[in-house]
């Protein structure tokens, strides 16, 4: 009895089963091999389908832009708000704030630009440097002086213009530094110099190709 059950065939729900696990470790073997190299291409429109997003779509540049100026506001609100108790001097406030503002846009802002980029180098146009290296540090503090300097001009000029319109004192401050205008003045002179920049670049570039032609 026991001799006739050894040579029995195997039954077809024990091959089946087989099968089904065969098929579970090949695509465990595919999916642990999986790289660049050999995965196939997927379209950018069926990647879309399965992404997690609210109802209202925020435009990609709004959310880029929101965040250099929430950075931007966030040393306002540490160094210049804060030291400000602190220090008396005005110059030595913004001279700290300038180093912080560019360790900040360094390490900070840029890496978060770079996080968020679909593919890579998609948000090198928000950047001053896009490139990471160890030269963008020192780099980055000076341009944010660069920034830091524009800003305190932009709030001297508003209330200038405000004093003469409502004929205040001269020494009158109608708008004081805060991090919200802060923010936004900070990330607006620094899309300015990158669109600068930028068009700069492409003109060097046309102006090459031309020459080559």
């Amino acid at each position: 009895m026991s001799k006739k059950k050894r040579n029995e065939p195997a039954k077809p729900e024990i091959e089946k089963e087989s099968g089904y696990y065969d098929l579970k470790t090949q695509a465990i073997n595919d999916l642990v091999e999986a790289d660049e190299s050999n995965s196939p291409i997927v379209p950018e429109a069926e990647l879309r389908k399965y992404r997690s997003g609210s109802k209202i779509k925020i435009a990609e540049w709004v959310k880029l832009l929101f965040i250099k100026a929430w950075f931007a506001g966030a040393v306002c609100f540490f160094f210049i708000w804060g030291l400000g108790i602190y220090m008396a001097n005005m110059v030595d406030t913004l001279f700290i704030t300038g180093i912080c503002f560019g360790m900040v846009t360094d390490l900070l802002t840029n890496n978060v630009l770079r996080y968020f980029a679909r593919t890579k180098g998609a948000n090198d146009r928000y950047m001053m440097f896009p490139k990471k290296s160890y030269w963008t540090f020192p780099l980055n503090i000076l341009y944010c002086y660069v920034i830091l300097a524009c800003v305190v001009g932009i709030y001297t000029v508003i209330n200038v213009a405000l004093s003469a319109i409502l004929r205040l004192p001269s020494d009158t401050i109608a708008i004081g530094v805060e991090p919200i205008l802060f923010g936004v003045f900070s990330m607006a002179v620094d899309q300015l110099f990158i669109t600068i920049k930028l068009k700069l670049q492409s003109h060097v570039r046309g102006g090459v190709r031309r020459t080559a032609q």
